[in-house]
C-alpha cells in the first residue's frame, strides 16, 4: 500500500499523483516511491479522525476497552519484530540489533500505555475542597480530541509510538505524519492497526513532504492539538501555527547534550557510556552525549582510550552481522555533518581521529566515528547540534567549572555526570538545567520516565504518566447543593 494513505480505516487514493523516492542509506538506491500527500489528503485524514472522535465509540470507550485495542496492536507487532527491523535497516541504515531494540521499545509502549488505559476509570473523578458552603466540586479528565503527530526520521517506528499509544490512551483521535525520509514503518503501523481491528479514523496516516503534508496539519483547524519531534526551526515554525488558533502543542527538539566526567571514574565505563552516548544510531539522537567534558587529571589518558575503542567500530551496511555503525540517513544529513567537521577545523579545533568516508565504502553515506578536540567554548561545533557520529571534548578544572560549561547551551534536552562520589554526582544533577540527566550512565531510555527538555530543547514532556497527560484536557464540575437559595445577588441590589 506504499502508494496510497490510510484514512477512515481504509487504503486511500492520494489526491494526486506526485511522489518521493525513498532511499536506502547504505547503498543509495530506490527502495520505494511513496505517495507525496497534500492538503486535500490532510483534510481527509483530519475530517476522519473529527468524525471518529465526535460520533465515534473510541473516546466514548472505557479504558479498559481501548487497551484490549494496544495490546493487539503490541502483539502484532511482536509477531512482525523481525520484518519491521530489516525495515527500520533497510529504509534508516541503523544496524539490525538496534533496530530491533527499537521494535521491542515500541511493542513495550504500546504495552505500558494499554496497561495505564486499564487504570482509567470511566467515571474517574477528584474531588476538590471548597472554602464556600453549599457547593461541591470535582476534577474529571476528558481526551483532548483530534491529535496531529509529526515525527522524526532518527527512530521511526518508536517515535510514532510514542505519540499514538498515549493518544490512542487517552480516548483521542489521530493524523500522524511520518518523515519523508523513513515512511515506511508507519505505513506498517497501518496495517498493523488495520488488523488490530482499531475502529475507523482513529489512526490516520498520511505520507508527504514537511513543507506540504506538515505544513498542512499544523495549520489545519480541525486539529485541537499538535505533538512534533524534530528540529529547532521547525519546532518554531509549528509553534507559530499552533499559535493562530491557540492549538496544545508538545514540542521534543534539539539537544546539545553534555557529559561531565570526574577523574574518580572508571575509565573504562566512562568510555564504554561516551561511545554509547554518542555512536548509538551514527550520533542522530536529539539527547546524544556530543559535549564530554573531563576533569583535567583524567583526560589525556580518556582521550587516548576513547580513540582507541572509536577506531575499532565495524562500520558497514546494518544488515550485515557485526556492524555497529551504519550511515547517516541521506545525502543531505551527510553533507551537513562533514562540513560541521570541516568548518570546525578551519576555525581551529583538532580533528583527533575519523572524520572522513571509511575506506572501502565508496557507496553510501557512511561516515567514521569523529572525535573533535581543542574547540573554543562559542564554536559551532561545540554550542549546535550536529546529529552524527562526532563527539567533542574539552577537560575542566573543577565542579563549579564543570557546571557553568554544562549549562552554557541554548539546548537543555540531557545531561550526564559520572563520578564515585554519589554526593557530587547528586549535586551536578540537580545543578544541570536539562530535563533528562544520567547519572554513571549515558542515554539509557525508560518509557515509564518522562522524556523531554528545557529552554529550547522543547515543550511538554512524553513517556511515563507525563505522555498520557498530554493528551488530557481537566475540567472541573460544580455543584451548588443547598435546598436553600443562594440569593447572593439579590440581596446586593435589594
Amino acid at each position: 500500500m506504499k502508494g496510497k494513505h490510510y484514512i477512515g480505516g481504509q487504503w486511500a487514493s492520494p489526491a494526486s499523483a506526485e511522489t518521493f523516492d525513498v532511499i536506502n542509506p547504505s547503498t543509495e538506491q530506490l527502495i520505494e516511491k511513496v505517495s507525496a500527500g497534500n492538503a486535500q489528503d490532510v483534510d481527509a485524514a483530519v475530517l476522519a479522525a473529527r468524525k471518529a472522535f465526535d460520533e465515534g465509540p473510541w473516546p466514548r470507550m472505557s479504558g479498559a476497552e481501548r487497551a484490549g485495542y494496544l495490546h493487539k496492536i503490541a502483539g502484532i507487532i511482536n509477531r512482525r519484530l523481525d520484518e519491521l527491523a530489516k525495515i527500520e535497516v533497510l529504509n534508516n541504515g541503523k544496524p539490525y540489533p538496534e533496530a530491533k531494540w527499537d521494535i521491542e521499545d515500541t511493542e513495550g509502549t504500546f504495552t505500558f500505555y494499554a496497561g495505564l488505559a486499564e487504570q482509567m476509570e470511566p467515571d474517574k473523578e477528584e474531588p476538590i475542597a471548597l472554602t464556600e458552603p453549599g457547593f461541591s466540586s470535582k476534577a474529571v479528565q476528558d481526551p483532548i480530541g483530534v491529535a496531529g503527530a509529526i515525527i522524526p526520521w532518527n527512530f521511526p517506528l518508536l517515535m510514532a509510538a510514542w505519540k499514538v499509544a498515549p493518544a490512542l490512551a487517552a480516548g483521542c483521535t489521530m493524523v500522524l505524519k511520518p518523515s519523508e525520509i523513513t515512511p515506511l514503518t508507519a505505513l506498517a503501523l497501518a496495517e498493523i492497526v488495520e488488523e488490530a481491528g482499531l475502529p475507523a479514523g482513529v489512526l490516520n496516516i498520511v505520507t508527504g513532504l514537511g513543507s506540504v503534508a506538515g505544513q498542512a496539519l499544523a495549520e489545519h483547524r480541525g486539529v485541537d492539538k499538535l505533538a512534533f519531534t524534530g528540529s529547532v526551526p521547525t519546532g518554531s515554525h509549528i509553534m507559530r501555527e499552533a499559535a493562530r488558533d491557540i492549538k496544545n502543542i508538545s514540542l521534543e527538539l534539539g539537544g546539545k547534550s553534555p557529559f561531565v566526567i570526574f577523574a574518580d571514574s572508571d575509565i573504562e565505563r566512562a568510555v564504554e557510556w561516551i561511545m554509547f552516548g554518542i555512536f548509538w544510531n551514527q550520533g542522530q539522537v536529539c539527547s546524544a552525549t556530543s559535549r564530554v567534558l573531563v576533569e583535567e587529571p583524567l583526560y589525556s589518558a580518556l582521550l587516548k582510550r576513547l580513540v582507541e575503542e572509536a577506531q575499532k567500530i565495524t562500520i558497514g551496511d546494518g544488515a550485515e552481522e557485526g556492524v555497529l555503525l551504519g550511515p547517516l540517513v541521506n545525502a543531505n544529513q551527510y553533507r551537513k555533518v562533514v562540513l560541521a567537521i570541516e568548518r570546525s577545523v578551519a576555525e581551529g579545533a583538532t580533528l583527533v581521529t575519523g572524520g572522513k568516508r571509511p575506506q572501502g565504502l565508496d557507496r553510501g553515506y557512511f561516515l567514521e566515528p569523529t572525535i573533535l578536540a581543542d574547540m573554543d567554548e562559542d564554536s559551532d561545533v561545540w554550542c549546535e547540534e550536529i546529529f552524527g557520529p562526532v563527539v567533542c571534548i574539552k577537560p575542566f578544572s573543577s565542579e563549579a567549572d564543570a557546571i557553568r560549561m554544562a549549562n552554557d547551551s541554548r539546548f537543555g534536552l540531557a545531561a550526564a555526570v559520572m563520578s564515585k562520589d554519589e554526593a557530587r554526582c547528586e549535586r551536578v544533577a540537580r545543578a544541570f538545567r536539562a530535563g533528562i540527566v544520567w547519572v554513571n550512565c549515558s542515554q539509557p531510555t525508560f518509557v515509564e520516565a518522562p522524556w523531554g527538555g528545557y529552554k529550547q530543547s522543547g515543550i511538554g514532556r512524553e513517556l511515563g504518566v507525563w505522555g498520557l497527560n498530554n493528551y488530557l484536557e481537566t475540567k472541573q464540575i460544580t455543584r451548588y447543593e443547598s435546598d436553600e437559595p443562594w440569593g447572593w445577588y439579590i440581596k446586593q441590589v435589594s
